[in-house]
């Protein structure tokens, strides 16, 4: 997918391999958001699929006790809020499925609408599932969603059509090659790579509710280097050396 930062002379890309039905890719939104401010950075999201095909799920009792300590300990680890509506709503809507299908083709469809309305579209659905307890796989939450980030309706209706089905699967299977080439496990991964073609896959463990740090770190990769101009000679009992 497109970057999603506008920044035209960008130094490094962090990629976001993600799912928007990843209780810890909502974990991490604060420090997405931050990448996405940091200047020289220009930030790619790719959809893994995480709940597609087979692994697709409805909400059950079963899902709702596995999902509720992951859901206590990233509100703890980061302040996210989880509503009354997804706790005690969509958490107890048996007739809910879980799939990651279709808000991934409404996120392709944002951003090939607008720059960096993909991302626009993962955060607003985040806070539509797990705050205002709505149930993202189904279209007519994508239309109205979308309608609220200002798509216009038949643009939006148009472009999701186009990208469902097989671009959609074409994009969860590039996610999922980037994912294995970059030694993931899962979901949230982050891949840094330089214009050199050099790519390092981040530990976000230690940066969970610390987006001002996680910014500061970021902004290392990104730095330009030193001009030749500018560096300190060192010298020796003969010479001297640049």
């Amino acid at each position: 997918m497109a970057a999603v930062n506008d920044t035209p002379n960008a130094i490094a890309t962090l990629h976001y391999i993600f799912d928007p039905m990843c209780g810890w890719c909502y974990a991490v939104a604060p420090l997405v958001e931050a990448a996405r401010a940091l200047p020289g950075l220009q930030v790619e999201i790719h959809g893994g699929g995480m709940m597609t095909g087979a692994n697709r799920r409805p909400i059950t009792a079963q899902w709702r006790e596995y999902v509720k300590p992951h859901d206590l300990r990233i509100a703890e680890l980061t302040g996210q809020p989880f509503g009354e509506r997804y706790l005690e709503g969509l958490l107890r809507d048996t007739g809910a499925v879980m799939d990651s299908e279709p808000p991934t083709t409404a996120i392709l469809a944002a951003e090939a609408l607008r720059a960096g309305g993909g991302l626009d579209m993962v955060h607003r659905l985040q806070r539509a599932h797990y705050v205002e307890g709505r149930r993202i796989a189904d279209v007519a939450v994508l239309t109205a969603v979308a309608a609220e980030l200002g798509f216009d309706a038949e643009a939006f209706a148009s472009a999701f059509a186009r990208l469902s089905g097989e671009s959609t699967s074409q994009h969860i299977a590039a996610s999922r090659q980037l994912l294995q080439r970059a030694g993931g496990q899962g979901f949230p991964t982050f891949v840094m790579t330089q214009p050199d073609g050099r790519a390092s896959r981040i530990d976000i463990g230690p940066w969970l509710g610390r987006a001002d740090a996680w910014k500061a770190q970021l902004a290392t990769f990104v730095a330009p280097p030193l001009p030749a101009t500018a560096q300190q000679a060192a010298c020796g009992p003969d010479s001297c050396a640049i």
